[in-house]
């Protein structure tokens, strides 16, 4: 028996639809502050393009690791690509760190050698991004909530926004007070932000990828539960993973007091599904019953 949650087509393409429409106006962003950039002489706004195009990249892979999730397992590919939304997650959260460290290099460099700036074209370049981006988040951000993928893209796009509103902050700056350092130390406070904002979600993404317990999984505590249920000698060689945003897999050895026939092991069974489900939302669990056997009863057993 396995317990499983199931998302409409109809929500899968909407979650599709809004990628897409994302990736065109951050297209258009990034192509606007290039030109903003170079015209301008402005470094913020050039960073932001960077940034700008990095999202761009990180929403392609978003929107194609959408696509591929729903593809249906084989025999060569029996969990079919329900990790693909995983490692997407996992490399947007990698470029956002990325692309932090070379805009932090290049802030610095600009800072000792500050350069004037056309600062009414980063002005209203700035006011096109937080517009765009602003949409963008809007159109992810339910998503992000359930999803790690979607939360990637959302971040992606959350930065940008915030990184959008410092540099009109430093467009104002540098019209009326002629103040061009600025325009460094915004592009350093945008670049720490990345760093803030990618780092739990590469730590995350990078713990599903290794097959870490989820941290909301006590596993001691299930196990002593579970070697509670009448029957039941000894639960060992526990393994707990999560195969992506809708799936918590166990599987375990379990010693029985007797030897008994597999009609009473299913309604033990169907117990030890039904628990862990309701207390712990893990849906799928494959247990291997034993009697007598001799051998590691640890609950942890290296393999």
């Amino acid at each position: 028996m396995s317990h499983s949650h199931n998302h409409s087509h109809n929500h899968n393409d909407l979650k599709g639809r809004n990628l897409l429409i994302s990736i065109l106006l951050n297209i258009l962003i990034t192509v606007s502050q290039v030109i903003g950039g170079l015209v301008s002489g402005s470094l913020a706004l050039l960073s932001d393009a960077l940034h700008n195009f990095s999202d761009v990249l990180s929403l392609v892979v978003s929107y194609v690791a959408n696509k591929l999730s729903k593809k249906q397992a084989s025999i060569h590919r029996t969990f079919g690509y329900k990790r693909a939304e995983i490692l997407a997650a996992f490399i947007n959260a990698a470029t956002l760190m990325i692309v932090a460290v070379l805009l932090i290099i290049e802030a610095i460099k600009r800072f000792q050698n500050p350069q004037e700036i056309e600062s009414n074209l980063v002005i209203w370049l700035s006011v096109l991004g937080i517009l765009a981006n602003g949409l963008s988040v809007l159109l992810l951000k339910r998503d992000s909530k359930t999803n790690m993928n979607m939360k990637s893209a959302y971040l992606h796009l959350l930065t940008d926004m915030m990184a959008s509103v410092a540099v009109l902050i430093g467009g104002l700056l540098m019209k009326f007070y002629q103040v061009y350092w600025v325009d460094s130390v915004l592009t350093f406070a945008i670049a720490l932000y990345l760093i803030y904002m990618g780092y739990d979600l590469l730590k995350t993404s990078t713990k599903v990828l290794m097959l870490f317990t989820p941290d909301s999984i006590p596993l001691k505590q299930i196990v002593e539960e579970i070697n509670a249920f009448e029957a039941i000698k000894n639960v060992h060689h526990v393994h707990v993973w999560q195969l992506n945003e809708e799936e918590i897999h166990l599987e375990a050895h379990i010693d029985f007091n007797k030897n008994i026939t597999l009609t009473e092991f299913d309604v033990v069974l169907r117990k030890v599904e039904d628990y862990v489900y309701d207390k712990y939302d893990i849906n799928h669990v494959n247990i291997q019953p034993e009697f007598g056997k001799i051998d590691n009863k640890d609950i942890i057993v290296q393999d």
